[in-house]
């Protein structure tokens, strides 16, 4: 059974559904005071948008830079309006740690994640011992189980080496993507979990509410957070919360 397959029986939503990244402002802005306190006193506070703010949005970011006192900014174009945003833009490198701004491995503890990745369930079905998940059927069931056509794929960010190696989760509980990560979609394995059409799965979230966090990508993928966080904020559908 194939991806594809799956996409077949789902309804034409399939097409036109995305993952979807959200960005927390209070966590973006919790996070840049927790770096900006972390600097000597007195010292300029230089901060880093390039890469669109590692896919979180320049001008958001900046925002919150600014609201910690940042006056400062690395950017990839230093002209740019996102970068007027915080005020004097400069070349010269950032000393308020990107990894504590937007809550990844490497940073201070305390820190929010700022991105929560999550897709949605387009169609279950039962997959029976033996047969195999989507292309190449690098993946075959070891007994009768049921299985998720959810939204996203490598487009989106949710890059190829997660497939057979990441999970992601339904209202708490863990399932495993198996076979490889398609296009647009994925498949996961969701056993005997009352799991229906609609239901949120989350990709990305934060780990301290049992929920998937880029570190468990990175040990998937041996990718760095700066690379697999930044894809997948700018190929999501992107959305700004409190």
């Amino acid at each position: 059974m194939t991806a594809a397959d799956l996409e077949r029986d789902a309804a034409p939503t399939a097409r036109r559904s995305a993952p979807i990244a959200r960005i927390s402002r209070s966590a973006l802005r919790d996070n840049a005071a927790l770096a900006a306190r972390a600097l000597p006193a007195g010292l300029p506070l230089v901060g880093d948008v390039r890469g669109d703010a590692w896919g979180h949005g320049a001008h958001v970011v900046a925002e919150a830079l600014r609201h910690a006192g940042v006056e400062r900014l690395r950017g990839d174009d230093i002209t740019s309006p996102e970068a007027a945003v915080a005020g004097i833009a400069t070349t010269a490198e950032p000393n308020v740690d990107p990894l504590t701004v937007y809550g990844l491995p490497g940073g201070d503890l305390a820190a929010r994640p700022a991105l929560r990745l999550s897709g949605e369930v387009l169609a279950t079905k039962a997959l029976r011992r033996g047969e195999g998940v989507s292309y190449g059927f690098t993946h075959r069931a070891f007994a009768d189980t049921r299985i998720a056509l959810i939204t996203g794929g490598y487009a989106q960010g949710i890059v190829r080496g997660l497939g057979n190696s990441a999970s992601v989760t339904i209202a708490g509980i863990p399932h495993p993507i198996v076979g490889r990560v398609a296009m647009d979609v994925c498949v996961i394995d969701i056993g005997g979990s009352a799991v229906t059409r609609g239901a949120e799965a989350v990709y990305l979230g934060d780990p301290a509410r049992g929920e998937p966090g880029i570190a468990d990508w990175i040990t998937a993928t041996g990718l760095g957070a700066a690379e697999l966080i930044a894809v997948v904020g700018q190929r999501a559908s992107r959305e700004y919360v409190a």
